[in-house]
């Protein structure tokens, strides 16, 4: 089923409405995250599904959230174990125990422990895949839910407050400087690899950040997006699509 609904961007003083065409996509998930062409997500009961052509395929693994990107195809699990997929299964990194992680940045592995602090991996390591002393760099602070794109990482802490982290590259997984503060409370948010960022908010509301560039990454403003009739629960972008989940877990992919 195929239905055109119209995005809402405020900047400044102006009102824009852009058409976006979406689809339902057979299943339910909860959580969804898509990168370098990979979509994939896990449903209430911790199955992993990946997107095949035209429907979400279960493979066999039990997360609780996933992750796709240059980084690789990580999880982590209910007991916060974290796995990497190599040699044609998930492997368990040891050392390190994370509620959620992202695979987005340059090639690095960023996630938030069960106690919410931050914890990053630069792209040498993690290309040789983790080992149990793997070095891995804990930044300065407390979130619940950290992502990151080709230049810069997002997070929301357990207030639903949203910080950014500049200049973070494959060899600087820590960025430059320390969390801004960005305007507005989001639940989650996500950094498409063309750097563009979106949220969901605490009252169930898909947001867009507008105005943001290499010389402004904190962009300018938040746009309202209208595409689930009753909420929305998660969002992922990646190649100029757009996935989410809606309150009730079923899935939109709109261009």
């Amino acid at each position: 089923m195929k239905v055109c609904l119209c995005i809402l961007l405020f900047s400044h003083l102006f009102l824009y409405t852009i058409a976006y065409n979406c689809e339902v996509i057979p299943g339910t998930l909860k959580q969804i995250d898509a990168g370098l062409g990979v979509v994939g997500g896990v449903n209430d009961d911790n199955e992993v599904f990946l997107f095949l052509g035209t429907r979400f395929e279960r493979i066999g693994s039990s997360l609780k959230h996933f992750t796709v990107g240059p980084a690789g195809e990580l999880g982590a699990n209910s007991t916060n174990n974290v796995f990497k997929f190599t040699d044609g299964s998930f492997k368990q990194i040891p050392g390190i125990q994370l509620k959620q992680v992202d695979a987005g940045g340059d090639q690095i592995i960023v996630g938030v422990s069960p106690v919410d602090d931050v914890f990053c991996l630069n792209k040498d390591a993690n290309n040789v895949m983790p080992s149990g002393d793997a070095p891995w760099v804990q930044l300065t602070g407390k979130l619940k839910y950290y992502s990151c794109g080709p230049n810069s990482c997002w997070g929301v802490n357990a207030a639903g407050n949203i910080v950014i982290r500049r200049s973070v590259t494959g060899a600087n997984c820590g960025g430059s400087g320390a969390f801004e503060a960005v305007a507005g409370a989001l639940s989650m948010v996500e950094v498409a690899s063309d750097g563009n960022v979106f949220g969901v908010d605490l009252q169930g509301n898909l947001l867009q950040r507008a105005g943001i560039t290499i010389s402004n990454p904190p962009g300018s403003s938040w746009g309202l997006i209208s595409i689930c009739p009753n909420g929305h629960k998660h969002v992922t972008s990646d190649l100029g699509r757009l996935y989410v989940i809606c309150s009730d877990g079923s899935i939109r992919r709109c261009i």
